[in-house]
């Protein structure tokens, strides 16, 4: 007898999300089954939904920052039982037997599964994912608000670890919002210097309490000037065009400027700013799973969580609005 799923999707690029019965098919033996208690919105939501990226299927349930209950468990996911409360992100499955996935790189697997691309996500009662990508929540963090760690935060970490940011670093972070309210948190409790840039003046003393030293309008390229020379780090969580040459003017030497916000239109580069300076530019998905394990540790050590708002999830529509109008502070959840 086949099981049913129900969930909130849209049938249409752009249109409204009502409420969805579905078949998940047959429960493969690596992965395991999660009655969902609450789904964070991410901003990749809304791209699928709006289809900017041009790999939407329709009907399209969203939803990729699940926390639940393992209810079911095939006999060969490991590391997990049947109870445990768990947390699923961007990643639903990898093969594990390619280059990047045996060197503990998933997340960089050609052959990956996302959760809400080809198949259905977290706006939903219950869902499926192999076991590799599903993570055990540590006690001290709270599941009403972690949901977005594993999709927000674990984009944001990634980053931190992987390219070696030192605690004596100065850093920049672009964009305060559901990825940059996480990494401004993350490289405070670094030891770092942290310069949050935001668009937003208004913010500047909830951004200091988040843990920024220094404020400054991203949208000044004269606040930007002041400022050559003087980061190692530059992280951009925003999704819109900036001055990017003034961002990297304002690199040190050996400075990184990383993309983990879509930017959908091309970024101009000087090749001489790079070349003089030996600065890079680089980009990144989410983490591997060793780095997302790493990152909840980290989070419950040093008490941070997302800043949330809920929603109950029959008012995913509503949820989806407030985001959209750019009301959200900083992340939105729903609740089951």
């Amino acid at each position: 007898m086949s099981e049913k799923f129900n969930g909130w999707a849209t049938k249409e690029k752009g249109g409204k999300l009502s409420e969805f019965e579905f078949d998940p098919g047959e429960m493969k033996p690596d992965q395991v089954q999660i009655k969902i208690e609450s789904c964070g919105i991410c901003h990749s939501d809304i791209s699928l939904i709006d289809n900017e990226w041009g790999n939407a299927e329709y009907p399209l349930v969203p939803g990729h920052e699940v926390i639940g209950i393992i209810e079911k468990i095939g006999d060969q996911a490991k590391g997990l039982k049947v109870g445990d409360r768990v947390g699923l992100g961007w990643f639903s499955g990898s093969c594990l037997s390619c280059q990047p996935c045996i060197s503990g790189r998933q997340q960089l697997c050609q052959n990956s599964e996302s959760t809400i691309v080809g198949r259905h996500g977290g706006f939903a009662d219950r869902i499926r994912a192999n076991w590799e990508w599903v993570f055990k929540l540590p006690d001290a963090l709270d599941p009403a608000s972690a949901g977005p760690l594993f999709c927000g935060g674990a984009t944001v970490f990634s980053p931190i670890a992987d390219f070696g940011v030192k605690p004596t670093d100065r850093v920049g972070v672009i964009g305060i919002g559901g990825l940059g309210h996480l990494a401004l948190q993350f490289l405070s409790a670094w030891g770092c210097e942290v310069t949050a840039f935001t668009s937003s003046e208004s913010k500047s003393e909830e951004v200091k309490k988040l843990g920024a030293h220094h404020v400054i309008n991203s949208t000044k390229t004269s606040e930007l000037e002041k400022l050559a020379g003087s980061f190692d780090f530059i992280l951009n969580t925003a999704n819109v065009p900036l001055d990017w040459d003034a961002f990297i003017n304002a690199l040190g030497p050996d400075g990184r400027l990383h993309f983990v916000g879509a930017v959908l239109e091309p970024v101009p580069v000087q090749v001489f700013s790079l070349i003089m300076g030996r600065k890079s530019i680089s980009g990144s998905p989410l983490a591997s799973p060793s780095t997302v394990a790493t990152m909840l540790d980290f989070c419950a050590r040093h008490k941070i969580a997302p800043v949330t708002e809920t929603f109950a999830m029959a008012d995913v529509n509503d949820a989806l609005e407030h985001l959209r109008a750019g009301k959200a502070r900083h992340r939105v959840v729903l609740k089951n």
